[in-house]
């Protein structure tokens, strides 16, 4: 069962999400905010990280910096999921380390579709 760590300050979103996870056979776990989701990354070592750009204390972008700069962490798959839908955020996402970026709102196939794709 691949654990996917859930980095989301809404939690209501996180909630739903993790219960559709768990749906789907995945084993999730939550972090709100940058500082607990680089602790719980370091302690979980999750296959998958689904993390919001939008989130307190430490963006997403510098959380994403920080786990890819970390022996521990480095070879996790990012993730990004987010408003924010610039082309300009999204480069920045893939130049910070994320594997792929998901744009809110986002439909469950999809999401799926690149939680199997960051899996393989």
């Amino acid at each position: 069962m691949s654990k996917i760590l859930i980095v989301e300050d809404d939690f209501a979103l996180a909630d739903n999400l993790a219960a559709f996870l768990k749906l789907k056979g995945y084993d999730p776990h939550h972090a709100p905010d940058g500082p607990s989701g680089v602790e719980a990354a370091r302690k979980l070592k999750p296959e998958v990280i689904l993390l919001d750009v939008r989130i307190p204390r430490i963006d997403g972008f510098d959380v994403c910096r920080l786990l890819r700069s970390d022996e521990k962490t480095k070879g996790i798959k990012i993730i990004m999921v987010t408003g924010l839908g610039q082309m300009g955020d999204v480069e920045k996402a893939l130049s910070c380390g994320a594997s792929d970026y998901l744009i809110k709102p986002f439909d469950t196939d999809r999401l799926l579709k690149k939680i199997e794709k960051a899996l393989h």
